[in-house]
């Protein structure tokens, strides 16, 4: 028997298709998940991308070849001014999902929250407050309404980032006496997450524009005397199907995608960014201000980008008892200069 000619791999991965544009630059959390705790607390927060260092720190994994010995390790930097809660929504549950009941804000809502939506004036917060107090057996869900303050970061804009955050923990009574709490504070990111944590990052990645099927998918560059073409794919398909199907490799939109990467687990969380800012600041970013918070690894998204942080949906079985102990963390010019 000759041998079967073999298959060439599959270039690119079709978990992400369709590879469209996201519908705003600001991402969307679909999910959140159910935490096992007696006190409520916020499930997310969020930050600014500021840029990437590296630094040198114990490694406490046990089942790493490295155990106990200092190893190298990149990391992101998201700088997190405080976030300012001013709204708490409730939710009620009907047979197709969520619906919202009922808001309640805060009386007098920041001047720059109107470069988003209009601001009620003369607003009866008690009133709707006491609405979702005496309907709180309808109640499933109780999420706060917080936005961004940029003008606190080095961020080059004046209109704050409207986010809606779940509370976790507790029961509805808790969760409605802990956002009424809140309801009109800032809160900043040491309040809701702890040094040696695993959090989600959600974000919007990179915008690369409309590329070809060989930066998009990864194909082979076909040989130069085979054909008219280099860069384009051998074939588009069978004749049967009669239609291109969505699995042939095709030029189209790369990048500026919605993505979520799991368990990255926070290195550090400090109030003076300039323990971190390199020499001469992140490159186009500039110096990180206030509070900020280092991640393990890479994340999405280019400098300046919004990103959405999360508790962990499906955190790691096998999580360090104690916070990753830090011995150098390099403030040498990106630049190389």
């Amino acid at each position: 028997m000759g041998h079967r000619k073999k298959h060439a791999p599959k270039r690119g991965s079709l978990s992400y298709s369709p590879r469209k544009r996201a519908k705003h630059i600001l991402a969307r959390i679909r999910f959140w998940p159910k935490i096992e705790a007696d006190t409520p607390t916020l499930l997310g927060f969020m930050g600014y991308k500021a840029g990437m260092t590296h630094v040198f720190s114990v490694d406490d994994r046990k089942r790493s070849p490295n155990y106990g010995k200092e190893v190298i390790r990149s990391a992101t930097i998201i700088e997190t001014p405080p976030i300012l809660i001013c709204a708490i929504r409730a939710y009620t549950k009907n047979p197709y999902g969520l619906q919202t009941f009922t808001e309640a804000w805060m009386k007098t809502p920041p001047k720059e929250l109107r470069r988003i939506l209009t601001t009620p004036e003369n607003y009866n917060t008690e009133d709707n407050l006491k609405k979702i107090e005496e309907n709180l057996e309808k109640v499933t869900k109780i999420r706060v309404i917080a936005v961004t303050q940029p003008k606190q970061a080095s961020v080059p804009k004046k209109k704050p980032d409207v986010t809606e955050i779940e509370i976790g923990g507790g029961t509805i009574q808790q969760q409605l006496e802990y956002a009424k709490a809140l309801l009109g504070k800032p809160l900043t990111s040491a309040d809701i997450f702890k040094e040696g944590q695993y959090i989600d990052v959600i974000a919007v990645t990179t915008g690369k524009g409309f590329q070809g099927p060989v930066k998009r998918w990864g194909v082979r560059l076909l040989a130069r005397k085979a054909r008219k073409t280099k860069r384009g794919i051998a074939t588009l398909g069978p004749w049967k199907p009669t239609h291109i199907m969505h699995t042939v490799p095709r030029a189209g939109q790369m990048g500026f995608h919605q993505r979520t990467e799991r368990n990255k687990r926070i290195m550090k969380i400090g109030t003076d960014g300039k323990d971190v800012t390199p020499k001469g600041g992140f490159i186009r970013y500039g110096v990180v201000q206030g509070p900020y918070i280092m991640l393990d690894g890479s994340i999405p998204g280019p400098e300046k980008r919004p990103i959405k942080l999360r508790y962990s949906t499906r955190p790691p079985k096998h999580i360090p008892e104690q916070p990753l102990q830090i011995t150098h963390i390099s403030l040498e010019s990106p630049q190389g200069k």
